[in-house]
């Protein structure tokens, strides 16, 4: 079950407290360490001994290489089962940072203090923990739930604005899979600011646990989740091989308009309906080219889906506004058409 900490410190202060930890760690790369930690240990009141453990920040970072790092590095402090992780960081900590809590020693404790929108919204909650290996997302990981999730929505103010709009695709996917008053909501929103979205993070967050707890492992419903990944991890795949790494959520926002296109294509969907999704999203996105990526490259990678099963690609496909169906099989024509329809969206 989600359990986020309130935004003022006291009950990660209570819960180190009550759990006595022998040592405290906290994940963080060069950004957070230089924006957020000190407001992180400003207000941390323990005298358990803690070290910081900085890695690079962005996708690239996100490998097994730096796993064995960090591996090595709780070894060498001599870190036990008893030790805790705190995540300070993005998407990648809080992938990165789970995945190794998860596997080091078969598992020590580990708190998640997303400090981006995307984060916040998405990567820090269900369990889900993972890196890239050989261009492909998430490939590798385990199911491990953090222990507590702190949200403190004014780490949002450190963001750049592509950061915070990256983050915006996950909600808006949120509304379109499970809850169209959320989607109505966010679509009113004219400029994307922290204090604009901050009244909907709570929100969102509960619409993606409340997937969750339902099919934890993935084995049915959590796999609407994946509506705009299909396509959107493929690109962003592509993207990270020729080293002009994307924003994940502006790849999520082009997957989710291909894959809008697709429902049309195959009658789930009106023109109408598409339409509304496909202008809503392009409202804040920047069109992202895949002129360099032939649709068989596209597909080859979806192919490489964690969701796919007897060699077929299976979508999460939406079946209208807050509707999604999951192991939808589309044929390669409706994908090819949706794929060449994007590459003219803006012709």
């Amino acid at each position: 079950m989600l359990s986020i900490l309130d935004s003022e410190f006291s009950a990660l202060n209570t819960f180190i407290q009550e759990k006595n930890p022998s040592q405290i760690f906290i994940l963080v790369d060069e950004n957070t360490h230089q924006h957020c930690l000190p407001t992180l240990l400003g207000n941390l009141d323990t005298d358990v001994h803690f070290e910081i453990i900085e890695i690079e920040s962005g996708e690239d970072a996100k490998n097994i290489s730096t796993v064995v790092q960090l591996w090595e590095i709780l070894s060498d402090f001599e870190a036990d089962r008893k030790s805790l992780l705190l995540n300070l960081g993005g998407g990648v900590i809080t992938d990165l940072g789970g995945f190794v809590a998860s596997t080091y020693k078969r598992g020590i404790s580990f708190i998640n203090i997303p400090t981006t929108l995307l984060a916040m919204c998405d990567a820090s909650i269900g369990g889900k923990t993972g890196i890239d290996h050989q261009y492909l997302k998430n490939i590798i990981g385990t199911f491990a739930e953090a222990e507590h999730i702190l949200v403190y929505p004014e780490f949002l103010k450190t963001l750049d604005f592509v950061e915070l709009r990256s983050g915006f695709a996950e909600m808006l996917k949120h509304g379109l899979i499970a809850d169209v008053s959320h989607w109505n909501d966010l679509i009113t929103i004219e400029e994307l600011t922290p204090e604009n979205i901050a009244p909907h993070i709570e929100n969102s967050m509960m619409i993606k646990e409340n997937v969750v707890v339902k099919d934890y492992k993935e084995k049915s419903l959590r796999k609407i989740l994946n509506f705009g990944h299909t396509i959107g991890h493929a690109v962003e795949s592509l993207c990270l091989k020729t080293h002009h790494v994307i924003p994940h959520g502006e790849a999520v926002a082009l997957g989710m308009i291909i894959e809008t296109k697709i429902s049309e294509l195959e009658n789930l969907i009106s023109p109408e309906k598409a339409h509304h999704i496909i202008e809503n999203i392009q409202k804040y996105y920047p069109y992202i080219s895949i002129s360099a990526f032939s649709n068989k490259e596209i597909i080859s990678l979806m192919l490489n889906d964690k969701k796919n099963d007897h060699g077929k690609i299976n979508f999460s496909i939406l079946e209208g506004l807050g509707k999604c169906n999951y192991d939808y099989k589309v044929s390669q024509e409706h994908i090819e058409q949706a794929l060449d329809y994007y590459r003219n969206i803006n012709a």
